[in-house]
Order: C-alpha cells, then structure tokens, then sequence
C-alpha cells in the first residue's frame, strides 16, 4: 500500500472508531450527581439506643449511588417508641402522584394502583399521600384533572414534569407554571423557614387532623424538602410537636403533614436482587416496624388512595 493509501487508511479508521464511540456515548445515559449524603441526626433522648439517629443507604442504588438513607430517632415526648425518618435524593429519584378512586376520587385515572411490572423496574420507595380531599383543606391536580381547585397558603408537595419535586406554600413558593405536572395540597405548612410553626400544641389532636380515638401519640406522617433540595419523610407514633421537631431535626426548611392514624402512613422501599430487577413486595421493607400497612400495599389493585412513588432517574 502507498504512503498515501495508508494515510488516508489510518484517518478513516481513527474517524470510524470517534464515530463509534461517540455513538455509544450518545446511547449511555447521563451520568446522575448525587447530593451530599446527609448529616446524621442528633438523638433527642440520651444515652442514644444503638445506631439511633444514623443514616444508612437502603433500597436500590441509582448509576451506583445510594438515593435513599433511613434512620430511625425516639421522640422526645414518647421516647418507648421510634420514629422513622427517610432522606431522599431529588437528584436520582423522581416522583409521580398516583390517584385512587376514593382519594382524590374518579375513575379517570391512568396512574393508579396496582404499581404495574414496568414501573416497579425503576421503583425505588413509595409512600401514601394526605388526607381524604374533605379533611384537606386543599386542592389535587393530576393527569390534567384538577379534582379541587388549588388554594393559596396551602401546604403543596410539587411534582414537576421532569419528576423534580419540592414542598412549599402555595402562592408563595411555587406557583402555576407549564411544568407543573401534580400538586397534592394538605392543610398549611407544619414547618416554616427551618422552624416548627407558631401555635403548636402537643395535646392537639385536631387542628392537624383527626385523631382516632383523640390518642395525642398516635402515627403522623409528614414530609419536608432541606436547604439542599433532598426530601425528608418522617413518620411514626407522636405528637404534633414532635413530629414537627424531627422534621427540624432532619434538616427541614418547609414541610407537610401527610397522612395519619394507624392505617394511613405508610413509607416502604424496595431492594431487588440486582439494580435493574423488578421490586416486588417479597423485596420490600417498611420504614417502621410500628407500621400497618405492608409493602405490598401499593401492588394491590383494591389500594383506593392516592400515593407517591420514588423512580430512578434516568
């Protein structure tokens, strides 16, 4: 071969293999960024009981990354029984409202229970969502419905079209745009600028929902975004004012009560046996041990409530 054939020789090949590369660079998926991995929380109650109030990565890693921490913290007013608090990464995990026929209501709806076989292959956690849309005091948009209208002042979990999520006051911190892909609203902000609310009362036991049975301890549930854009989900039996405390505790700058009373809370999350296997209830673990419900739950057709479930970014 000439000198000449052998040049334009090499050239071709060393454009065949950037070409190729760059093909299979353009086919992988973009690499995620995870947050920071949150800081550990410091016990209410002293001496700690073991592992009390430190983070571990549970559930399905995410391009390799944990996405999900849980811990479990005593309250300060009930300290014989535990709280479970789970931090969330927004960078890996992305949300999506799925509606039920009692709650919000309708039978309209295309996300419902049971989670199906294709969306339980990048299903990371789920929990359940508020209050029946009576006991709210807010509103519920989904899928394009608007079941109630959105209510200024609201306490609102955000979820938007690309699955980021956020927990504001509604007409505050967020608001209406073309992005918007689900609000789920519920009463108004339990915390506000890093700090509980004023007016809380431990011995309430309706202002911040119903309790069965007028118990003061009985399970809360709530949920939070930090400085740094990671979600935090406590839940367990007590009060108002504890609830409101560990979500402080966990790093909150606004959050949400969500469901109550000892059906309702519900926080579990899932390990497959390998990061791209389907979760199933057999691979799934609530976040208390105090807990109902089990995770089998959301895979259940007869499941009438709304929820949200936690997907790997992608």
């Amino acid at each position: 071969m000439s000198p000449r054939l052998r040049r334009v020789a090499l050239v071709g090949a060393a454009c065949a293999s950037l070409l190729a590369s760059s093909t299979v660079a353009s086919a992988s998926p973009p690499r995620l960024v995870p947050l920071p991995a949150p800081t550990n929380l410091k016990p209410f109650v002293l001496p700690a009981t073991k592992g009390e109030g430190i983070y571990t990565p549970v559930g399905r890693p995410v391009q390799g990354h944990p996405a999900l921490y849980v811990t479990l913290i005593r309250p300060l007013d009930n300290p014989t029984t535990v709280a479970g608090v789970a931090w969330i990464d927004t960078r890996l995990l992305r949300g999506t409202l799925y509606s039920g026929s009692l709650s919000p209501g309708g039978l309209f709806w295309t996300r419902t229970a049971p989670v199906s076989r294709a969306a339980s292959a990048s299903l990371v956690a789920a929990f359940s969502g508020g209050f029946l849309m009576k006991d709210s005091h807010g509103g519920y948009l989904s899928e394009g419905h608007l079941v109630a209208p959105l209510v200024n002042g609201a306490a609102s979990l955000v979820i938007f079209k690309n699955g980021t999520m956020t927990v504001g006051q509604w007409g505050r911190d967020v608001t209406m745009s073309s992005q918007v892909a689900a609000v789920r609203q519920n009463l108004t902000l339990l915390v506000d600028h890093g700090a509980p609310v004023a007016g809380l009362q431990r011995t309430d036991v309706a202002r911040w929902g119903f309790s069965l049975n007028n118990q003061i301890d009985t399970p809360r549930s709530a949920l939070g975004i930090t400085r740094t854009g990671a979600l935090v989900y406590v839940e367990g039996e007590m009060n108002i004012v504890d609830l409101a405390r560990i979500l402080v505790c966990a790093g909150a700058l606004r959050a949400m009560v969500l469901d109550m009373n000892p059906l309702w809370p519900i926080f579990a999350y899932y390990t497959p046996a390998s990061p791209t296997g389907y979760a199933v209830p057999s691979n799934g673990r609530d976040l208390t041990p105090t807990m109902q419900q089990t995770p089998d739950r959301f895979f259940q057709i007869a499941y009438a409530r709304d929820f949200i479930t936690l997907s790997a970014a992608s």
